[in-house]
């Protein structure tokens, strides 16, 4: 499989820029620092997908969704040692809540126009919902 370039040249780019925070500061380091990361997580999940391909399924899926998982748990733990208060501590509970839901709703919806765009109608029954009286 054909290896991007970008892949490789991120990443690094990444390890420079966080090795040179003694010598940078200001908005605009963390800015380029910000994109560099973005970069990396997208490296970092097309080197998971490349990989997925080569091993095939079922692997691959649990090669991806762990991935993710490691990405996702790493971007919330350097949020929570960027500051040391309280409001950094409930952080990671409203972060992987956050997650949750939109993960969830997104499913649900899509589940939703899907079934909409099939069956030209989408029905609701009581049985499906919680009963809260």
């Amino acid at each position: 499989m054909y290896l991007f370039f970008w892949t490789i040249i991120i990443p690094l780019l990444s390890w420079a820029g966080y090795l040179g925070h003694a010598f940078f500061d200001g908005h605009i380091y963390l800015i380029i620092l910000s994109i560099l990361l973005v970069g990396s997580v997208l490296a970092a999940v097309h080197h998971a997908e490349v990989i997925a391909l080569k091993v095939g399924e079922p692997f691959g899926t649990f090669l991806l969704a762990f991935a993710i998982t490691i990405i996702e748990v790493s971007l919330i733990v350097s949020l929570m040692m960027a500051s040391d208060t309280a409001e950094t501590k409930a952080l990671a509970r409203e972060t992987v809540f956050a997650a949750v839901m939109i993960i969830l709703n997104g499913i649900i919806g899509l589940c939703i126009l899907i079934g909409a765009l099939r069956f030209k109608e989408q029905v609701f029954e009581l049985k499906g919902l919680a009963q809260l009286w």
